[in-house]
């Protein structure tokens, strides 16, 4: 079964004016995992899929959606899944994947068929944008990964970075994904925050201890709000937006983000003590 709903992109002064209920109906997504559905958000943000799929009681097929208008999920896109769940299995095009948990999977444009196992405790999370090339599928796990340890303990924001479907690593048309990992006591991610006009973003909270919350910042960098967000919950970032979060303890969280250039450091930073 799949269900799924569309996004309009936001201007960001109207941004300005929205109040709670209005910040999370534009760009928190929720709920991601539900048994033996697979749910997906379609954005107007670069045209960006940010989903999940469930597959408790039996398998699920990814199937296309109407706003995509083609006979395949995959015709004119690529797809990233990561599994943040118990060890499951996705099949490719009869090919199948094991996935562990923070272990990823790129799907070039043109698969036919993608199928994730029933059974077991997975949750995979995920991404998906247009495509102009069909590239190879590809198994990325933490161990083939590009590491950055990032951050200071006196600031609170003392994190490792796994750069997973990035171009350095999988080739892609448009498509990145990595983990951030919030050391034990760190609370802050992405600051200085930045902004990078040239692509949209989505974070995927998770592996976030029960009963706590992650304040999540957006807005343009003069001009911010907040959306308190809890496990397993993902939140849409514009190209005008900061993203940037606290949390009332450590965390990880998922970046996905496409746009018209794979450079990783093409960002505006925006110091501290600049942010309103």
């Amino acid at each position: 079964m799949t269900k799924h709903e569309f996004r309009y992109a936001s201007h960001p002064v109207d941004a300005r004016a929205y109040g709670t209920e209005e910040l999370r109906e534009h760009f928190l997504i929720d709920p991601l995992f539900t048994d033996d559905v697979i749910s997906l958000t379609y954005s107007m943000y670069d045209r960006y899929i940010v989903g999940g799929a469930t597959p408790r009681n039996k398998d699920l097929k990814l199937e296309t959606i109407p706003y995509l208008k083609s006979e395949n999920f995959l015709d004119r896109r690529e797809l990233g899944i990561v599994n943040v769940g118990g060890d499951g299995v996705v099949v490719v095009d009869g090919t199948e994947y094991k996935l562990s948990k923070k272990e990823a999977l790129y799907v070039g444009q043109g698969a036919k068929e993608v199928i994730f196992k029933g059974g077991g405790t997975p949750l995979f999370y995920l991404n998906s944008a247009p495509a102009h090339h069909a590239y190879p599928t590809m198994k990325v796990g933490k161990e083939n990964a590009e590491v950055v340890d990032l951050g200071d303990a006196t600031y609170a924001n003392k994190r490792t970075i796994y750069k997973l479907i990035v171009n350095s690593i999988v080739k892609t048309c448009q498509l990145q994904m990595g983990i951030t990992e919030l050391k034990h006591g760190n609370v802050w991610n992405t600051m200085p925050a930045h902004t990078h006009e040239r692509r949209m973003e989505a974070y995927f909270y998770f592996d976030l201890e029960e009963g706590q919350s992650v304040c999540h910042f957006m807005g343009q960098p003069q001009h911010t709000r907040h959306i308190f967000m809890q496990n397993n919950q993902a939140v849409l970032s514009p190209e005008w937006s900061i993203h940037s979060g606290a949390g009332t303890t450590n965390y990880s969280f998922i970046w996905g983000m496409a746009g018209e250039n794979l450079d990783y450091g093409d960002m505006d930073t925006c110091g501290p003590v600049d942010l309103k």
